[in-house]
């Protein structure tokens, strides 16, 4: 009750100013990113695109400019950081929606398509991409590589100050050691990390046979762990050689970004992201090695077929990019159940993978081996929580187990709508688990034809799952907004 009052008498709401004055600046980021699609769009002449981000543009740009005067305060609040995040991650979509409705799609399949794009998931309504513009398509695979590292990364980057609270712009969760680091040095290595990742895979993509611009497409899939393919069959056309080179690049992306930095600098050794690599490549090969099993006693498929099949969608499925070489409608019930574990575990935190995250499950087990442990040991044994050398503090273990209990919870709520509405509820429940993971593997459920409020369902489930659904709490919490405030800047 002592700590709770005093944390109360420290308690600090948002301040308007500071949350308007760096929401226009990172509207001039996405104004800035938003000349891509215009510039594809004026190349492949559709005209009505155009001319629609062009508006989005120059809406951008004037709310930039309608805050450009503002003094920046001396620092920012986390809560305030949290407050930008969401706003960006639903405002983007929101506008976004506007020039993508130019292809013949309703509103909210517009703005279904765009928050699964930001969010790198890659749920998609549209049953078929044959004829898709090529603006559609490029934006949708664009917003997921800007999605994947961060318009607010981006953001700090090139435009804010150093020394503000960068903790919580980075979305990625409540680790000390966070994506951009609290500088915006930091933020810019980061950058180049993820910028080098999109080199190497495109010319990757080239040299396996893929044409440029379904390579700079998958690429920017696959960095980001998004998914989004120009092929309705994803993956299925495609040889080994691609299928292999994809499923490598969405490895390296699952993996935490700042764990290559820390490969090549003699000052610092990951060995926590060393730990996440690990664990990824085990739990894949594992799951691997379950779903074909279950694919060979529940199927018909050849060894061969399977062996071909059950890595890719392993591997797909906890890395969370989503791609396939075969419609997960098509497994049985046991394989799809093991790939929705996946999806919801995900992959390396400060990646750009979804999920709760691998490393949080793997705290939560040694919680759980630490409280068996101690019913064995005299009372006065002192155990430590470590994971790859490193010590739990109370804080990290709480927190992961508070989200895994928190994506669950969400996940069970998500899915009743589905089985009441009478879908399967197998396939419910994996098409659920694909949204809140962000991942994009569908059984079939998510189309044009699904209903209205649970394709909303489904979009906020990316939503939740894109900001690790703390970052939506803060912005519900009350005192966030009401309260007392830090005065001056």
């Amino acid at each position: 009750m002592i700590l709770a009052n005093q944390a109360s008498g420290l308690r600090y709401a948002v301040r308007l100013y500071v949350v308007f004055k760096y929401f226009g600046q990172m509207n001039l980021i996405l104004a800035i990113l938003t000349l891509a699609p215009l510039l594809v769009s004026l190349i492949s002449g559709e005209s009505l695109a155009a001319l629609r981000y062009t508006i989005v543009i120059c809406c951008l740009t004037g709310l930039w400019i309608g805050t450009a005067r503002m003094k920046p305060p001396a620092n920012m609040q986390v809560n305030e950081g949290l407050v930008l995040v969401v706003l960006m991650f639903f405002f983007t979509p929101l506008v976004m929606a506007y020039p993508m409705m130019s292809s013949e799609l309703s509103f909210l399949d517009a703005f279904f398509e765009a928050v699964s794009g930001v969010t790198t998931t890659g749920l998609s309504t549209k049953t078929t991409l044959v004829d898709a513009p090529m603006t559609f398509l490029f934006t949708r695979a664009w917003m997921q590589w800007y999605g994947g590292l961060g318009i607010v990364v981006l953001s700090l980057a090139f435009i804010m100050q150093p020394g503000l609270v960068t903790k919580s712009l980075a979305a990625t969760g409540t680790e000390k050691d966070d994506l951009v680091g609290g500088t915006r040095a930091h933020a810019r290595r980061v950058f180049k990390v993820y910028s080098i990742l999109t080199v190497v895979a495109v010319f990757g993509s080239l040299l396996v046979g893929i044409n440029l611009f379904d390579a700079l497409l998958y690429s920017f899939s696959a960095v980001s762990t998004g998914g989004f393919a120009p092929d309705t069959k994803s993956l299925e056309n495609f040889n080994w050689p691609v299928q292999v080179w994809i499923t490598l690049v969405c490895i390296c992306a699952a993996v935490p970004l700042t764990f290559y930095y820390r490969l090549f600098s003699k000052k610092h050794r990951d060995n926590v992201g060393l730990f996440q690599l690990k664990a990824i490549l085990v739990a894949s090969l594992v799951m691997s090695l379950f779903v074909s099993a279950s694919m060979r006693v529940n199927g018909s498929m050849t060894w061969s077929q399977i062996l071909h099949h059950a890595p890719l969608l392993a591997f797909s499925a906890q890395t969370t990019s989503g791609f396939s070489s075969i419609s997960p409608a098509e497994l049985d019930v046991t394989s799809k159940l093991l790939l929705t574990f996946s999806m919801l575990v995900g992959g390396g935190v400060e990646s750009t993978a979804g999920g709760f995250k691998i490393l949080r499950l793997l705290i939560a087990m040694n919680f759980v081996h630490v409280l068996l442990l101690r019913t064995c040991l005299p009372k006065h044994a002192v155990i430590e929580h470590r994971i790859a050398n490193h010590q739990l503090h109370d804080e990290e273990i709480h927190t992961a187990l508070i989200l895994i209990l928190l994506f669950i919870a969400i996940l069970a709520f998500s899915w009743l709508p589905f089985v009441a509405m009478g879908y399967n509820p197998i396939d419910s429940l994996f098409e659920v688990a694909s949204a809140l993971g962000t991942v994009g593997l569908s059984t079939g459920i998510t189309s044009a034809a699904l209903p209205t409020l649970l394709k909303w369902v489904l979009c906020v489930d990316m939503l939740l799952g894109r900001l690790e659904i703390i970052a939506w709490l803060v912005l519900l919490y009350p005192r966030t907004w009401f309260g007392r405030r830090i005065e001056g800047l």
